[in-house]
């Protein structure tokens, strides 16, 4: 077990610092760079409490996706296969891969965007489901 303080402890501080009392006391392009490494803290805080989880999650949803269990199969492998058999995309098990992959893969973005742009993560992406599938 890590001692205190934690790295989202030391994130939590670091951003408020910059986001707070230095980005108060600079101007011009610095004031710039100093808001995007406040942000940059606040992102990896949320990687840090959320990224185990969705890793997990997204590693039983494209296992899920791909008919076969996850096993030891990393999130990596498991990405490397979707991707090389969407890529095939000529066959009708392709077709239907692609159609059962669709709402995973925007799940798997969900959980991104709640780490990396909170808020963008409840987008409705229902109007983006007309795609080459449905034509």
């Amino acid at each position: 077990m890590q001692d205190r303080p934690t790295a989202h402890e030391l994130l939590a501080t670091i951003g408020d610092l910059l986001q707070g009392e230095v980005l108060d006391a600079t101007s011009g392009p610095l004031k710039h760079q100093v808001r995007v490494a406040g942000n940059l803290c606040r992102i990896l805080e949320r990687e840090l409490e959320l990224q185990p989880d969705n890793d997990k999650r997204a590693t039983g949803l494209l296992a899920e996706v791909l008919g076969s269990d996850a096993g030891d199969r990393s999130l990596d492998d498991l990405n490397r296969e979707l991707a090389t058999r969407l890529r095939r995309g000529k066959e009708r098990e392709d077709f239907e891969l692609e159609q059962r992959a669709w709402p995973v893969l925007l799940e798997i973005v969900r959980d991104k965007l709640a780490v990396n742009k909170p808020g963008h993560d409840s987008y409705d992406f229902a109007s983006e489901t007309t795609s080459e599938i449905d034509r």
